[in-house]
């Protein structure tokens, strides 16, 4: 589980960004403010009329130690939120980044019961933050503002479209302001501030600013765009688009609206691959093989990491290498093999055998030694990369776990077109578009994100100025996600 502040998502916020939020929301110092999270109490300090919430109790102490004038409530937020009637005219904080995996039971099933009663329906994958803003929202008074330290996942995850949804309908402004540099360098996450204003108002537009980085302010700064609902919903509800200049973005709209320029979906899928229970008991090296006398039927070739792809194809040259260097490529792949070979059962009875067969996945599946899904794909596509996620064909009919991911055209298109057209700077665009940043610069490209690139099978003829306008597009769009 980690460290407890990792675990309950607390990475204290600097002093100057809280009181730079606190300013934007507080206008007059008989304003009563809440900080839903308060950990050691810095926004608490910023403002004397103000509440906070800890589910920590040493935090909680800590924060009254620094903000002795503050209240300050040891407990559950959503468990308080729902029966307080208190109500405040300021919000601000930085809510606890608290994945799905380690967000959950009855804490989870509050937090989404409260948050839908302001209209955002978020499923069991939401991460913590975002019930957190909503439900803080329903406790301003009319007219009332707030102001938060945000992951930059807002601009990209499915969770900020029930979310902002409701923030549009509940404020009359909301604005999201993103920087470049990172605001917390030690965390690989990014971090924006999302500030609202006009609580029981709504608007049908996000303001958006683009900053380089964060610098102290008594006001929060004017909107660089103003991107409408109707947008941002075509987009699929990702802002991250909108990071890019207008005039990129106006002509990306164009070009995937021009014949010839297909989403990958209607070309092929891609999906994750197969997943064992036990790496390193299903695949072996050729040496290990050899020497448990495994039948060659029972073993196949796999890409086990996108480390593995070389650029354009795998052939019988590329495996042959991974052979000679004796790597675990070797799948022990037991589908409908019945009867098992003496060897293949001595094997599975040694006490590595044993040990696997009691993993989760293994013990979950019969017979448990029959690892599902393994299929040979037309290619394969890396979903995290460095400078652009890479497309290679499958010429040698291997197998890949679920560390790439396996696609398999459909309508009797060629990989060889479809990787012409994938190595175009407009479709790397796309996928920085439809991707999203993971940290330490990669880009990540989920099987959902991988089916809406777009890719110019026909490729669109483009003046020389518009050539180079995609282009920069795609060179700031690295930059945004850190990649030198």
């Amino acid at each position: 589980m980690g460290s407890p502040q990792k675990r309950l998502g607390q990475f204290f916020t600097p002093p100057e960004v809280a009181r730079t939020l606190v300013r934007w929301v507080v206008n007059s110092p008989r304003q009563r403010l809440i900080d839903p999270a308060c950990g050691d109490g810095e926004f608490l300090r910023c403002h004397s009329k103000s509440v906070g919430i800890d589910v920590d109790g040493g935090h909680a102490q800590e924060a009254r130690n620094r903000a002795p004038g503050a209240l300050v409530h040891e407990g559950d937020f959503f468990q308080w939120a729902a029966r307080t009637r208190e109500r405040f005219e300021a919000a601000a904080g930085n809510p606890p980044f608290i994945r799905y995996q380690h967000f959950a039971g009855e804490r989870r099933e509050r937090a989404l019961t409260e948050a839908a009663r302001m209209g955002a329906h978020f499923n069991g994958l939401c991460s913590s933050w975002a019930p957190f803003l909503v439900v803080t929202a329903r406790l301003l008074e009319p007219g009332g503002a707030m102001a938060f330290v945000v992951p930059a996942e807002i601009g990209h995850a499915t969770y900020a479209e029930p979310l902002l949804e409701s923030l549009c309908g509940h404020f009359e402004s909301v604005h999201v302001i993103a920087f470049q540099e990172k605001v917390f360098p030690e965390l690989s996450e990014d971090c924006w501030f999302l500030h609202c204003r006009g609580f029981g108002g709504n608007t049908n537009e996000i303001w958006l600013t683009l900053r380089e980085r964060f610098v102290t302010s008594d006001a929060a700064p004017r909107a660089t765009r103003r991107v409408s609902l109707e947008s941002w919903r075509r987009s699929g509800c990702r802002l991250r688009k909108f990071l890019l200049p207008e005039p990129a973005v106006a002509l990306y709209d164009q070009l995937c609206g021009m014949p010839g320029i297909w989403r990958f979906s209607a070309i092929g899928h891609a999906g994750i691959g197969y997943v064992t229970g036990a790496n390193d008991f299903f695949h072996l090296t050729p040496t290990e093989a050899q020497f448990w006398r495994l039948p060659p039927e029972v073993l196949s070739v796999s890409v086990r990491k996108a480390e593995q792809l070389p650029e354009g194809r795998v052939d019988e040259k590329i495996v042959r290498g991974w052979i000679c260097n004796d790597e675990p490529v070797l799948l022990l792949n037991l589908r409908g093999v019945d009867p098992l070979p003496a060897s293949v059962k001595a094997y599975l009875d040694t006490s590595a055998g044993r040990l696997a067969r009691e993993s989760y996945k293994c013990r979950n599946r019969k017979p448990w030694y029959v690892v599902p899904d393994v299929k040979v794909p037309d290619a394969f596509l890396s979903y995290m990369s460095g400078i652009s996620p890479n497309l290679v064909s499958n010429g040698a009919r291997c197998v890949c776990t679920n560390s790439v991911h396996a696609v398999r055209l459909t309508n009797g298109f060629q990989i060889e077109d479809v990787q012409r057209a994938w190595n175009t700077p407009f479709c790397q665009l796309s996928c920085e578009i439809e991707g999203h940043p993971l940290g330490g610069g990669l880009l990540k490209l989920e099987p959902g994100e991988a089916g809406n690139v777009r890719v110019p099978l026909d490729e669109p003829r483009m003046s020389s100025a518009d050539a180079d306008t995609i282009e920069s597009a795609l060179r700031q769009a690295r930059r945004w996600r850190h990649y030198a």
